[in-house]
Formats: structure tokens, sequence, C-alpha cells
């Protein structure tokens, strides 16, 4: 029998990693929107009787999943020291978003966000709630080398990752190609660009637009750059202006969204 070819061995066990993982969300807000999502399969839920009585009987009840009443004093989930849980705490799945072409295009011309190794869950978790908030049509990171689904971007997200899809794929730059050829123009965030933000959606107003920003300090890595349609800089009123990802990406959907 042939020995199969390393690429294929190293797939295989990525999926099968991937299919025993699990993540532990917590907090109040994280873990209802969770419980309310039908998308999410639900493992182990544990709660204080104060938080089971915040969530609501109703939301619990109608999620199936019989909750474990805790002790406040002895929070028996394995969460990270430090962890603001707020009583509340669940196990559950990572969310399968489907493929690039599965993406529902909507009303409008859409709007992608692209995260080039962007690995500070904080970060991430912020863009999905700015990406829910301006109508975005997915934020796509790849599966290696960035933020992975954890309870501190699903609190930060605060609900938006049951409801924005969150798209990891195999290679950022392979994606690019593919959402260029679906008719996407690509605009780099650079902060030495020439080219204005709102300037550059205007020129192509009413044309899908990915968005792509790379993290904080080494910014877009090279082959990235050298994919993106035009690189465009969101302007500051001074010359040491500067936002970190996540606000960036804000300003960046709120220019894109004016001409959708």
């Amino acid at each position: 029998m042939a020995k199969k070819p390393a690429w294929v061995v190293d797939k295989e066990r990525d999926r099968r990693r991937a299919g025993a993982e699990t993540v532990w969300l917590f907090g109040l807000h994280a873990v209802r929107d969770a419980l309310s999502n039908p998308r999410r399969q639900k493992l182990r839920l544990i709660l204080t009787r104060n938080a089971a009585d915040r969530i609501g009987a109703e939301v619990i009840a109608a999620a199936g999943i019989e909750p474990e009443i805790a002790d406040p004093r002895k929070f028996p989930a394995p969460l990270d020291p430090g962890s603001v849980h707020q009583g509340a705490a669940m196990e559950v799945k990572p969310l399968d978003w489907g493929r690039l072409r599965d993406l529902d295009p909507g009303q409008g011309a859409p709007r992608l966000v692209l995260l080039d190794r962007v690995t500070d869950p904080h970060n991430v978790g912020a863009i999905l709630r700015s990406a829910e908030v301006f109508g975005a049509r997915a934020v796509i990171a790849p599966a290696r080398h960035s933020a992975p689904e954890t309870g501190a971007l699903a609190k930060t997200a605060s609900g938006a990752l049951e409801r924005q899809p969150y798209l990891r794929v195999g290679n950022l730059g392979d994606a690019m190609q593919d959402l260029k050829k679906m008719g996407y123009v690509m605009l780099g965030l650079d902060g030495e660009a020439g080219t204005e933000i709102g300037d550059a959606v205007a020129e192509h107003a009413g044309m899908p637009i990915g968005l792509v920003l790379g993290a904080e300090g080494p910014g877009l890595r090279e082959r990235t750059r050298d994919l993106c349609d035009r690189l465009v800089r969101i302007p500051f009123a001074a010359d040491f202006g500067s936002l970190n990802v996540s606000n960036a990406a804000a300003v960046a959907l709120y220019a894109a969204r004016k001409d959708a």
C-alpha cells in the first residue's frame, strides 16, 4: 500500500483535531447568545444560581441543555485564572461557517474583512462586533497564525461570534485570489499608502470589497500586499496618528459602508 504524502497526513490530522476540539465560553452575554444559537453544539453548561436567574429559565429550557448549578466560590469550569465568567460557562463545539462560496451575498455590494495573522483574540472579538454593526458578510482569517475561537474572543465579541461569520481558511492568499475571481476588489490597509480609503471606495462604488488588515507591527505580509488591488490608508489629522487593528477595521468598515 502506497504511503500517504505528508500534506495528506497533516490535513487528516488537523481534521481529526478540529473534530475533537471544544471551547469553553464564559460570561453572561457570550453564554446567553450561544444558548440562543441553534447552530451551536452545546455540551456542558455550568451556572451559578444568580447567573441562571439573569440568563432566564426560558432561554435555558429552549437551548435543550440541563445546567449544572455551581457554588460561586468553587466554580468548576476549567477556565484560565482571571477569566471574568460572571457565574456562567459553557463547553461547546466551534462554529462551522462553511466555505467561501457558501457565503450569503445579501443585499447591495457585500463587504468582507480579511485578517492577515491577527492573533490577539481581543482584537478579533472587537473586529467581529464592528463587522456585525456595519453589515460585513464575514471576517476571514487563516486557520493557522490567527486567533482561534476562544472564550476570551467570544466575550470581547459580546455575542457577535454567534451571528457574524468567522471563516478560517487554509491559505489567506489563495482565498483572496478566489474572492477576486468572484468579483471582489481587495483593498489593503497601509498607513503609508498614497490613496485614502474613502477615495478608493468611491472609485469602486457598487462593487464587492474585501478590506485586508495585517497584524500590528509587521502589517501585511509581502504576498498579501501583492494580491491587494489597491493599498489604502485611513487619513489622520496629524503625522503621528495611528490606530490598533480593531479600531482601524471599524473605521474602514464605516468608510466602505457608505458606498455599499
